[in-house]
Order: structure tokens, then sequence, then C-alpha cells
């Protein structure tokens, strides 16, 4: 995992997970989404994670532990939708919920010509998962 490369461009999250579970969420992440974790370092308290490098369909995604010592402590998450346009929504979706995601929105058809839900991870984030609808 050591020396991997980082992103060279675009926008990439960057999650910072509460109560020193940013391990737990990266092993939900394999489980869910077949994440591939490219890098993890610990703090000096060799506990939590300072930070962590997945990649998550071809996407880059990075998380650490929250440092409250630092930040003050951070609120629940809000506001932002992680996006995972896949080629088999169905079998990403059921694979999320395997693993502990929780429906949001139900995976349906939607209107606008995609195949589209939105789930909950066990660490307060919101992910959709989509596909064109197949003819």
């Amino acid at each position: 995992m050591a020396g991997q490369e980082g992103p060279k461009g675009g926008v990439t999250a960057h999650l910072t997970v509460r109560e020193g579970k940013a391990g737990e969420a990266i092993a939900f992440y394999k489980a869910a989404f077949a994440a591939e974790e490219l890098a993890r370092h610990l703090a000096e308290d060799g506990k939590r994670l300072m930070h962590a490098h997945l990649l998550v369909n071809g996407g880059h995604l990075m998380l650490n532990d929250d440092f409250p010592e630092w930040t003050g402590g951070i609120a629940p998450p809000a506001g932002v939708t992680l996006h995972l346009q896949v080629d088999d929504p169905d079998a990403w979706w059921q694979r999320a919920l395997d693993a502990g995601a929780v429906v949001r929105l139900p995976l349906d058809n939607q209107f606008w010509g995609d195949r589209y839900g939105q789930v909950d991870d066990p660490y307060g984030f919101t992910w959709s998962i989509g596909a064109p609808v197949k003819e």
C-alpha cells in the first residue's frame, strides 16, 4: 500500500469519520462497494486513522478519523451525497444492503431515465447508486 500515488485531478471526496470508526468504515466500504484500499496511515497514538486512500468504482475516496483536539469535534454529515454510477445498480444495491447500508430512497426506475436509489452507511454518509435504465 505504501507509495501509491494519489488522485491526479478532478474532485476527490475526503470523509472525516466520527468516534474513531474510520477503520470500520473502510471495512464497510470494501464489503458494500468493493473498495480497494490503497493506503492507510495511523496517527501517532497508534489507534486513530490519520489518512486512508481507497479506490471505489474507479474513483478516489480519502478518509480519516476525527481529531476533536484539533477540530473541536465535527457535526454529523449532512447535505452531501456520494454517487456511484455503476454497470449493474441492482447488484451494487444488494451488496450495499447486505453489508449493512440502510435504504433512504428505494432503488427504482426514475423519471429522468436512470435506475437510481440512495442508502445511508453506518457512519452517517449518504450514497446514491445509479445507471441508465436498460431497455
